[in-house]
């Protein structure tokens, strides 16, 4: 049986989502399960039992500091070895993602899922076309990001959900193999221009004061990562491609640039419209 982790989040339950349409035998964990899933709290090691999983999808477990977040894993890699999987799948970060404030937690993981002992496959996931969308800031009459001219290999979510049902589907076949799973390069420009907007650039300590100041909810590590997310798309760290992803797929990728264009539509104030 396929075990995808955090399916209460939208990157798990899509790949399980996929697995299930592909008539794999799956079944998905949260630390809030719904029907037909496990109750799996990386925080609660007595929860980790991962007993008849045969290919376990380990979607990452962020949004916490990187400590917190690399024990998380390591807690579900025990088990894991414990219980005896027969292959680990791990959703990491893009190898061009080195620069960013969140990659520590990643490439610390693939460290462990190496050393853990059954075969594995690391996917490395670029950064999804819906945030690069929901990341455009509306004012006025337009759009503002810190991005620049510079542009992201940006994914559409769906696909990397299909990209990781379909190593997990046949993992034998990845076994041992790191892909870089980006996608078409696209700017914040090419964004506004298909929603009929003007989009204006802003420094990167006035998108961080913004981030400090006006964005309510936000933990304190977060400013810092989103940060660096702006600071890496406008210095031309994040554009690279690969033909990992579409090789996967056994089809194109979805157009990134649609998926941004929707995100920030969503969050377009009914005034500008």
């Amino acid at each position: 049986m396929i075990l995808v982790t955090g399916v209460g989040g939208n990157l798990g339950s899509a790949a399980l989502a996929a697995l299930r349409a592909g008539g794999a035998a799956a079944t998905g964990s949260s630390r809030t399960p719904g029907e037909g899933t496990r109750h799996l709290d990386f925080d609660d090691h007595a929860s980790l039992d991962l007993t008849g999983v045969s290919t376990l999808v380990l979607i990452s477990a962020g949004y916490a500091e990187d400590d917190q977040v690399v024990g998380r894993h390591k807690a579900v890699l025990d088990a894991a070895v414990r219980d005896g999987v027969n292959h680990v799948v791990y959703t990491s970060l893009t190898t061009a993602g080195d620069h960013l404030g969140f990659a520590l937690a990643h490439r610390a993981t693939e460290r462990l899922v190496r050393a853990s002992g059954p075969p594995w496959t690391i996917l490395r996931n670029g950064l999804y076309a819906e945030l690069f969308g929901g990341l455009l800031i509306w004012a006025g009459d337009g759009v503002e990001s810190a991005f620049g001219d510079g542009a992201l290999a940006a994914v559409a979510r769906e696909d990397l959900a299909d990209a990781a049902a379909a190593v997990a589907a046949n993992p034998a076949r990845h076994s041992g193999r790191v892909y870089d799973l980006v996608g078409t390069p696209i700017t914040a420009g090419q964004v506004a221009d298909q929603l009929r907007v003007p989009h204006r650039t802003i420094g990167l300590g006035e998108y961080r004061r913004r981030l400090l100041d006006e964005t309510p909810g936000l933990l304190p590590f977060q400013p810092p990562l989103l940060a660096s997310i702006a600071t890496g798309i406008r210095h031309g760290f994040l554009d690279g491609t690969a033909p990992d992803l579409t090789d996967l797929l056994g089809r194109p990728a979805r157009d990134p640039l649609a998926m941004a264009v929707a995100a920030a539509s969503a969050t377009r104030p009914e005034a500008s419209l």
